[in-house]
């Protein structure tokens, strides 16, 4: 047998591995939802939609960062832009990740807002310090126009309609270029990009406000949508990095085609984004901190202290987890000309990011109110430890079976080659130096 097909049998191989992965892990999930559903336990929607959200964030980045090196012409790109192509691929199946979670706020009876509770006008819910219903709060009433389930899934619609037809014809403009060469595709792609950018900023700011922060929906920050931003992009560098640096190992498909030059700028890329993330992490921090307003301000209490002691809790050292371990020690790490080169060091540290951004999701995502009646503020904060991780964590293996299965079936799919051959700036790229 040649190498070429125990390569394609091996690639074969795992996508079966990788389906089994994914049927394990959004099985057992399944039985998470459907035990939350009987129950009233929150803990496997929460855990699900974690799970989903590192994914997504991945793959929003990757389809931002194709949008950008297509806008600005990027001569040393189109070799990585290849490899992040096959990313978007995942997108139906991300949609369809999510559909769950939807289906419950039209077909779960009474827990239809065991999620996100203003779904459910009957639900329980604070009002300064006292326990009310959705549908007395006056924050609720204001923006119900918005905060409802019918234009919530209208909204869900067209996001991902917004971020699966991008996809799909980027990867058309750039996969039929391998066939013809025709430098209309190229110029396709630009004009796809210059309406794409405005469109996926809009669908990924809405989003990340309708999945995660109406969670908690009489809270609000309009900086919330680019952090989810800064998020994604950070994360697809870190998967972009480590995905090139294997193919580029020995014997694999980008040796001596992938080279220090492309490493070194994916490095200052994620050094760039590792100061933005900061950046708006601190000044969302510091506008609420500063404007001092109740209706803002609890977000930020229940993840310091316990609001019915006092004392610190659990989630003030998970601040300081992503204050030090997302951005000091990556920024300073990222300082230093060889951790950008060395690829070993690099993957490190890239992988170190993808941990932590795994963890910043948690922190945004898992942290709420619950009622409690006997306690002094009304409700209890929900713990950094408990069933939700459990449950996040076969959601997380499980849709992240589903996407790498989708996007391994993409690199198997003969559909492209393995680099843009007949891309206009092909030789720019392959002959990229520093």
């Amino acid at each position: 047998m040649s190498d070429q097909s125990k390569d394609s049998q091996s690639g074969f191989d795992l996508q079966t591995k990788l389906l089994g992965g994914a049927v394990i892990g959004l099985g057992v999930g399944l039985i998470g939802l459907f035990y939350g559903l009987s129950s009233g336990d929150k803990s496997p929607f929460l855990g699900w939609l974690w799970g989903s959200s590192f994914w997504l964030s991945i793959a929003i980045g990757l389809l931002m960062l194709i949008m950008i090196f297509r806008i600005f012409n990027s001569h040393w790109t189109p070799i990585v832009r290849r490899q992040q192509e096959h990313g978007l691929a995942a997108f139906p199946w991300l949609g369809l990740c999510l559909l769950p979670l939807i289906l419950v706020g039209w077909l779960g009876g009474e827990q239809a807002g065991i999620l996100w509770t203003w779904i459910n006008p009957d639900a329980q819910t604070i009002e300064a310090r006292s326990i009310t219903t959705v549908s007395e709060d006056v924050l609720h009433q204001k923006k119900a126009g918005y905060l409802n389930l019918g234009f919530f899934t209208i909204r869900l619609i067209i996001y991902f309609g917004i971020f699966c037809g991008l996809s799909y014809w980027l990867r058309k403009v750039s996969f039929n270029q391998d066939k013809d060469g025709d430098p209309m595709w190229s110029r396709l792609g630009v004009k796809i990009s210059a309406a794409g950018i405005p469109a996926a900023a809009l669908a990924l700011t809405f989003g990340a406000f309708d999945l995660f922060m109406s969670l908690e929906y009489q809270w609000f920050s309009t900086m919330y949508g680019v952090w989810y931003f800064a998020s994604g992009i950070r994360s697809a560098l870190a998967v972009t990095i480590i995905v090139c640096f294997y193919l580029s190992s020995k014997n694999r498909a980008l040796n001596g085609l992938y080279k220090q030059a492309h490493q070194y700028d994916l490095a200052c890329l994620s050094l760039a984004f590792t100061v933005f993330w900061a950046y708006i992490s601190f000044s969302q921090y510091f506008l609420i901190y500063s404007a001092n307003i109740p209706e803002e301000t609890f977000w930020y209490v229940i993840r310091e202290i316990n609001p019915n002691t006092g004392e610190q809790s659990g989630w003030f050292w998970v601040s300081m987890g992503l204050i030090f371990g997302h951005f000091f020690f990556p920024f300073l790490y990222l300082l230093f000309y060889q951790n950008k080169i060395n690829g070993p060091r690099l993957v490190f540290i890239v992988s170190w990011i993808l941990v932590f951004h795994l963890l910043d999701l948690y922190w945004n995502i898992i942290p709420g109110r619950e009622i409690s009646p006997g306690a002094y503020v009304g409700f209890e904060a929900r713990p950094v430890l408990g069933s939700h991780l459990l449950w996040g964590i076969f959601s997380l293996v499980g849709i992240g079976c589903l996407c790498a299965w989708s996007v391994l079936k993409s690199f198997n799919s003969q559909l492209a080659e393995i680099i843009p051959i007949r891309d206009p700036r092909i030789l720019d790229s392959i002959h990229h130096h520093e």
